[in-house]
């Protein structure tokens, strides 16, 4: 059975930083494609950010223009892991985020079969 499990949510002022993390249990993150999700309240849920296995496709990372140059996707394939690195960070930014992946290689190709519960991110002074 897939499991998939955030990490590193909490409450952080404008401007500060914080980095999430995704772990799997039944799955193997290195060889899938892997994207992170905002859900805020009232709002549509959000595709922020996904890379591409390296393993066995180009290992290539996109984002959304809201967040383009402040966070940063990265996988540790020794670990199983993936990061979300969040850098100046502003209340916009806040809400669950989610960690999904599926069995597709390449971000474009991704059905996101597999999803965790979130992890909470509150951005207020």
């Amino acid at each position: 059975q897939v499991q998939i499990v955030e990490s590193g949510g909490g409450l952080v002022q404008p401007g500060g930083s914080l980095r999430l993390s995704c772990t799997a249990s039944g799955f193997n993150l290195d060889y899938y494609a892997i994207g992170w999700f905002r859900q805020a309240p009232g709002k549509e849920r959000v595709a922020v950010s996904c890379i591409s296995s390296n393993d066995q496709s180009d290992g290539t990372a996109s984002y959304a223009d809201s967040v383009k140059g402040r966070f940063t996707i990265v996988r540790d394939d020794a670990m199983g892991t993936v990061y979300l690195q969040m850098n100046s960070l502003n209340p916009e930014d806040t809400g669950v985020y989610h960690c999904a992946t599926g069995w597709a290689y390449a971000c474009r190709d991704q059905a996101y079969d597999f999803w965790g519960r979130g992890t909470q991110v509150t951005v207020s002074s």
